[in-house]
């Protein structure tokens, strides 16, 4: 992405948001042991700046408006284990002109604190009372020290969710291009399966990372699953260990990230021959993913297609036996159909209350029978369009084999 593009992100941000001074931290890294720790970017620090990299700051003020980078601080063992970007280089990924240090910036916003009454930031993941993984602490205390120092805070993160919500074309660009890579993988994994080149969970998991990583992609956009038989019952199952054999279904749901853009994809395939019920299955999700996806269009209200939705899968479940009583709907397809997709792979559409051309979301319908271990999801990413949607994952074949 240009500088131009997160210049204008901010200007967007700055524009709806009604406070004097708005504060937004990098994430940080996650230490697991004493050489090692993991690191991925706050997608909110990540659209504004084009940084990524932890202990980052971002203050924007209005009357005047100005910008201002706050490096992290960092000792000289730091910067000769680990590196780090330079003020200069911070400043011409970000298009933000004024950098300072560390301490600088403390003083900077006790300055701000002190002129301006109302403070933005970004308020508490929704996520993090599922997965505290993502809870970032520097935004816990950039919050904490806003409600310090100023009279009154704002959160920043529905703003941010609405100007994420819709794709710019460049955010587009990234997108397909991490979609293109996915599929590769993809295809590349069909190849083998029906070649019997590849044994275990695990190899599959391994050669997805080659490609990903072989093609330019920054790697893995999430945590790939690989679920062989009754593991696909386990909708976020990642151990990735189990055996493959003759007569079973291979559930993968994976995606590349490339620029910071994220694709996600599932398909499940054949090992081997198959039996009717394991082929008819399938067939059902096929047909309940292409009813759902002519569902997506500029208006549609998010509660209307929540209701379209249910008919299609309880008619689906009902053809295949396993509506026999409205327990069974959820029993047997338990999550949602579809979520925003971004930065982050799971995003939010913004609260606007209908589909708008711009936005990016999946659909994802799946059936799983953990009595007849059997576990089938079919997932692709769509584009809101003027006149409809675009598939943008549609070279990917949904078959349970190319041959099939």
């Amino acid at each position: 992405m240009s500088p131009d593009f997160y210049v204008g992100n901010r200007s967007s941000l700055a524009g709806t948001l009604k406070a004097d001074v708005t504060l937004l931290s990098a994430h940080d890294a996650m230490q697991l042991k004493a050489d090692q720790s993991i690191f991925r970017q706050d997608a909110n620090f990540l659209y504004l700046t084009g940084i990524d990299e932890a202990g980052w700051q971002l203050v924007l003020g209005r009357n005047p408006y100005r910008e201002t980078l706050i490096a992290p601080e960092r000792d000289e063992m730091q910067v000769l284990f680990e590196g780090g970007l330079t003020f200069a280089e911070a400043s011409a990924t970000s298009g933000v002109n004024n950098v300072v240090s560390a301490a600088d910036g403390q003083k900077l916003i006790e300055s701000l604190s002190a002129q301006h009454a109302v403070c933005a930031v970004v308020g508490r993941d929704p996520h993090e009372k599922y997965n505290h993984s993502t809870a970032n602490p520097s935004r816990a205390r950039l919050e904490r020290l806003a409600k310090k120092l100023f009279k009154e805070t704002l959160d920043a993160r529905p703003a941010l969710n609405r100007l994420r919500a819709i794709k710019q074309p460049e955010e587009v660009v990234a997108m397909r291009r991490a979609i293109e890579v996915s599929v590769e993988g993809f295809m590349f994994i069909e190849k083998l399966l029906r070649e019997e080149k590849v044994n275990h969970e695990y190899e599959i998991e391994a050669e997805l990372s080659r490609t990903f990583r072989a093609t330019g992609a920054n790697g893995h956009a999430y945590d790939p699953i690989v679920a062989f038989n009754k593991n696909a019952c386990v909708l976020h199952y990642s151990k990735n260990e189990s055996s493959l054999a003759a007569g079973g279904l291979v559930l993968i749901d994976a995606g590349a990230a490339f620029q910071g853009y994220a694709a996600d994809i599932t398909r499940t395939y054949a090992v081997g021959e198959v039996s009717s019920r394991q082929k008819a299955v399938h067939a059902a999700v096929e047909r309940a993913h292409v009813a759902i996806i002519e569902l997506i269009k500029p208006g549609l209200k998010p509660a209307d297609y929540q209701v379209a939705v249910d008919k299609i899968m309880k008619e689906t479940l009902a053809s295949l036996g396993l509506l026999k009583s409205e327990a069974d709907y959820r029993k047997y397809f338990p999550h949602a159909v579809s979520h925003g997709i971004g930065i982050d792979v799971h995003e939010s559409l913004g609260g606007y209350g209908e589909f708008l051309p711009g936005m990016t979301l999946t659909v994802e319908p799946g059936i799983y029978i953990p009595e007849e271990g059997i576990g089938v999801r079919i997932e692709d990413d769509i584009l809101v369009t003027k006149t409809g949607n675009e598939v943008l994952s549609a070279q990917l074949p949904t078959s349970l084999c190319y041959n099939s």
